[in-house]
This record gives structure tokens, C-alpha cells and sequence, in this order.
């Protein structure tokens, strides 16, 4: 029976300092390596959050995730397969890692000069990878188109279906969405008025401090076509971290005007549109379950 790859998240950290840029590195006692900040996934956790939590517990900073980058797979020792999630990233608030104390696993963190970084690596894969950084590195703004979580069967909801609630299960994945929005740092919530779509967001509105701005023009009811490409095109223009929940029925409307193809999302699911002066130039698929 095959063996199950390893599975690791990580992040390309990069600043630009007095108009250097430059990529966090950090140093492996056990293996006399310099690589960038990874480690496995915690059971049931997602990937975007591995790789957040990995900086924070490796570099001691709090980054938001960018564009992702391709990800590497290779053999460990044993023989078993390994597969690293990697995303460029940039600090949240500070980026001074003098305070960072050593430990067994970690004994270094330094910022290092990409034009430094290639010959610092200790693998081609990272060198490769970074490269890859490197040419991915402008900013880009964030715009998640997301599917409310799991809710109540229409067939068995007798009121007005404006208020047909999540399931215990959509529930849950509201509950699991939200260290993955937190990844990407969204700072605002948007979403159709149905309670459905609201309570999705109310969890990460709870943890955040920020509220959740319901719309009736992404409802399943009062939604119209152009209604819903303005609606987005002023969520583009705004250059915000943006999560936008609506329908099923409204999906395709929303994804018409990000030029994209309507990806048919489940409840939970949701895209990660990354993009520049309007234009996106990378996207994401992600569930929580």
C-alpha cells in the first residue's frame, strides 16, 4: 500500500531594507542547513496556516501570505515523498528578529540580501524556489470569493429563506475559516445578507475585531448582474484585503467579472484571488471541511 507524502508549509519572507531586498533564512543545527521557514502540517490543519504558524514558531514574526509559489517535492530519508507548500510573504507588523532566542531546532534567523541568498541555501530546490520569489515579489491585493458554509436543506426550511441557518457542520467550517482569512491578514468582510452567509463570517469578524458588511444585492433574491460587477469592481479598485461570501446562483457573476471561470465551489469552499492594478495574476483553491 502506498505510503502517504509528508506534507509541509512554508513561506518565502521577503523586505525591502534602505532599498535592499532581502529574504528571511533560518539555520538548522541537526542538519547544518540554511533554508527558509517550514515544518509539517498539525493534524486536521491547512496548509495556509501551517505556513504562518511555522514563521511565527521558527522566525518569532507574524506574516500575511502572497502569491503561492510551485511546490517542491522530494525524497526524504527512508525513501518516503515530502511535498512543501511554499507562498512569498511579508511581515505584518515588525520585522526585527534580533530578539529571536536560539533553540535546538532553529539557532539562526537572518535577513539576508537576495543577491546573498543563493550561495547561503544549502539546497537547489530552495535556490530555485526563491528565484521563483523573486520574480513573484510586487504586492499584489487580495479579493476571496467564498461560498457560505454548509446550511440547512431548502426542502426542509419553512420561512423565508433569507434566514435558513448553517448546519452544526457549516457551523464548523465557519469556525476552521478562520485561521485560514487570518493567513492572508483580510481586513474586510462583505457578504450577502442571508444569515447563512453572515454567520459564515461572524466567527472571523469575532476574532478580528472587525464587522461583517451584509449586502442585499449578493443575495440569492435581490442580486443582478450588473448590481453584483459593480459591487466587485469597487472591491478591485479598493486594493483591501477583501472576503466577499455569497451563493451558488451568484458565484458566477462575481468570478464573470474577475475574468475567471466560474469553479463551481461547495459550501466552504473558496477562491484566493491575488491581484495588481486590476489585473489577477494568480488564484487559489481552498475547502475547509
Amino acid at each position: 500500500m502506498p505510503v502517504a507524502p509528508v506534507v509541509a508549509a512554508g513561506a518565502v519572507v521577503l523586505r525591502r531594507k534602505d532599498g535592499v531586498l532581502e529574504v528571511l533564512l533560518v539555520h538548522r543545527p541537526k542538519y547544518d542547513d540554511w533554508s527558509f521557514p517550514k515544518g509539517k502540517l498539525d493534524r486536521s490543519e491547512h496548509a495556509t496556516v501551517a505556513a504562518v504558524r511555522e514563521v511565527a514558531e521558527e522566525t518569532g514574526l507574524a506574516v500575511r501570505l502572497g502569491r503561492p509559489l510551485d511546490d517542491q517535492l522530494y525524497v526524504v530519508q527512508g525513501g518516503r515523498s515530502k511535498v512543501v507548500h511554499y507562498w512569498v510573504a511579508r511581515p505584518l507588523e515588525g520585522d526585527d528578529v534580533s530578539a529571536y532566542v536560539p533553540n535546538r531546532e532553529i539557532d539562526q534567523v537572518a535577513w539576508v540580501p537576495v543577491e546573498d541568498a543563493a550561495g547561503r541555501l544549502s539546497y537547489s530546490r530552495d535556490r530555485a524556489t526563491l528565484k521563483q520569489a523573486i520574480k513573484r515579489r510586487k504586492r499584489t491585493a487580495t479579493l476571496i470569493v467564498l461560498r457560505h458554509g454548509r446550511a440547512r436543506a431548502r426542502s426542509r426550511w419553512r420561512a423565508d429563506d433569507r434566514f435558513r441557518p448553517l448546519l452544526k457542520l457549516g457551523e464548523h467550517q465557519a469556525d476552521r475559516l478562520v485561521p485560514l482569512l487570518a493567513a492572508y491578514d483580510v481586513t474586510r468582510l462583505v457578504s450577502s445578507s442571508s444569515t447563512r452567509c453572515v454567520t459564515t463570517l461572524v466567527p472571523y469578524a469575532d476574532a478580528t475585531g472587525r464587522t461583517v458588511k451584509a449586502d442585499d444585492g449578493l443575495s440569492e433574491e435581490d442580486a443582478t448582474t450588473l448590481g453584483v460587477a459593480d459591487r466587485v469592481q469597487v472591491l478591485i479598485d479598493s486594493g483591501r484585503r477583501t472576503v466577499v461570501c455569497s451563493h451558488r446562483p451568484v458565484l458566477p457573476a462575481i468570478f464573470e467579472v474577475l475574468g475567471l471561470d466560474d469553479p463551481k465551489l461547495e459550501p466552504g469552499e473558496m477562491v484566493v484571488v491575488h491581484h495588481r492594478n486590476g489585473r489577477v495574476v494568480a488564484t487559489e483553491r481552498h475547502a475547509v471541511r
